[in-house]
């Protein structure tokens, strides 16, 4: 089943391609979604939610969480992109919308994987269609940030294809199913299978956005179009951390799991320390964004690594921060719109030029840095509760140090924006109060999941936690 709707989505990107005008472009991209309409409606409706199918694939909790979420943002980035790329001529919009829809198609492939092998080439997959969108511009700069992009994480995928050369050799290669894979390596080598956990964790680093190899999505996301950095430090982000949260999920029943807990922690702290110092540094509003979900997959991964209500609450942080971020993209997109570049200190008095839209980027900087109501609020409380109740006092004291010099930074910047003099070029006949309060409904939606978790979410998250 799950072959015909990849065939679908490509030949419908392929079509793209060919498009003679940007109204074919938009009918094409309708269908495109119009098919994610249906195939959701027959995950949740039509009985494929639970079951596996073509041998590779499986429509499990995880999967189907983070589909729903990425087909939302992605639907929001392709509205959005329609007016960004106004200006541009028909063969690169045509060309951007049917590679946003080939990197959709490749991420929806990585959720619902149901083998490391295949998921490690669907995630290879991802690299070649996100270095076309990083490329849209077609200046030194994208193109710089595109070779880094594919070299990096062509060398990160590569790391991990080692480590799971040696996961494999730990099940004595019977194997690479996720549901096969606990039992065999339960009994494995335990330094075949810490290699292993090292390589793959480093290699898909490059994929969440988490340290080592953060780096190259902050060069992406700086590079490429704003709307689909939403989708990129969203949809892209979330591919990477469910690829390593099924890996760190198969350790549970080896010996070196304690280990493998202690490396998401240091891993963890790492990537919320350099989201920390950089949000400082960077003169850049998209690279700032970039960062500050640097920083938030590291509480994500702290929280797998403390275990316990850590792992719920990082899977709750994880998706809410898709709807928050995702919403911070598309309102930047808007800002770009307006001002000749995103220069922290050459942009100012938002509030005046764009009410709605400052509004939402104050409303942004509340709930991406988890104050009240935000839902992060509870992802975080949750896991500094769960590491005080492990005895972990300095690492405690740690995580909200770092977190106070987040909360100066971002709303520092947030605020010259909106009220400091503005010293940037202005187009006042590009601004859009629409794409604002559009961008504002993915932030109430997470604000709301921040009064009140429905029953349904909370259940998958169960279900995805105790997978």
């Amino acid at each position: 089943m799950i072959y015909l709707f990849f065939a679908l989505w490509a030949a419908t990107a392929a079509a793209a391609f060919f498009a003679r005008s940007r109204r074919t472009v938009h009918l094409l991209c309708t269908t495109y979604f119009a098919v994610h309409a249906l195939f959701a409606a027959m995950l949740f409706a039509g009985g494929l939610y639970g079951t596996p199918s073509g041998g590779f694939f499986s429509f499990d909790a995880a999967g189907t969480l983070f589909y729903v979420l990425m087909a939302v943002v992605a639907a929001f980035v392709s509205l959005h992109s329609e007016r960004y790329l106004k200006d541009d001529d028909i063969k690169t919009y045509r060309v951007y919308f049917a590679q946003l829809m080939l990197l959709t198609t490749a991420i929806t492939g990585v959720y619902f994987a149901d083998n490391i092998a295949v998921t490690w080439i669907l995630m290879e997959a991802t690299t070649l269609c996100a270095a076309g969108i990083i490329y849209h511009r077609r200046s030194e700069a994208s193109l710089e940030a595109t070779w880094k992009y594919l070299f990096v994480c062509s060398t990160g995928i590569a790391i991990a294809y080692l480590g799971i050369l040696l996961l494999s050799a730990a099940a004595q290669n019977e194997s690479l199913d996720y549901a096969s894979l606990p039992r065999l390596i339960a009994d494995g080598n335990p330094l075949y299978l810490k290699t292993a956990f090292l390589l793959i964790l480093t290699g898909y680093s490059c994929k969440m956005e988490i340290f080592p190899l953060y780096t190259i999505g902050v060069d992406a996301n700086f590079a490429a179009p704003a709307p689909a950095s939403a989708l990129i430090s969203t949809g892209l982000v979330n591919a990477g951390f469910l690829a390593i949260f099924r890996i760190y999920r198969l350790f549970a029943a080896t010996e070196v799991f304690d280990w493998v807990r202690h490396v998401m922690v240091i891993i963890g702290v790492l990537s919320l320390a350099v989201g920390a110092m950089f949000l400082r540094r960077t003169n850049n509003y998209k690279r700032f964004l970039s960062y500050s979900t640097v920083e938030n997959m590291g509480i994500a991964a702290i929280g797998l690594g403390i275990g316990g209500a850590g792992v719920w609450a990082a899977i709750l942080h994880v998706t809410c921060h898709t709807l928050i971020k995702s919403s911070l993209f598309l309102q930047m997109a808007v800002v770009r719109q307006i001002y000749n570049g995103y220069r922290i200190n050459r942009i100012g008095d938002y509030i005046n030029i764009n009410r709605i839209g400052a509004v939402g980027m104050i409303a942004g900087m509340v709930a991406v840095l988890a104050f009240p109501p935000s839902p992060l609020f509870v992802s975080e409380l949750m896991i500094l509760s769960q590491t005080l109740a492990d005895g972990a006092w300095w690492l405690a004291a740690g995580i909200v140090l770092l977190l106070c010099i987040v909360i100066y930074s971002i709303c520092y910047r947030v605020i010259k924006m909106c009220y400091q003099p503005n010293q940037d070029e202005l187009h006042l006949s590009k601004i859009d109060t629409r794409l604002s309060y559009s961008a504002l409904t993915l932030l109430a939606a997470a604000l709301v999941a921040g009064f009140w978790q429905p029953e349904p979410l909370r259940r998958i998250i169960d279900i995805i936690a105790n997978m």
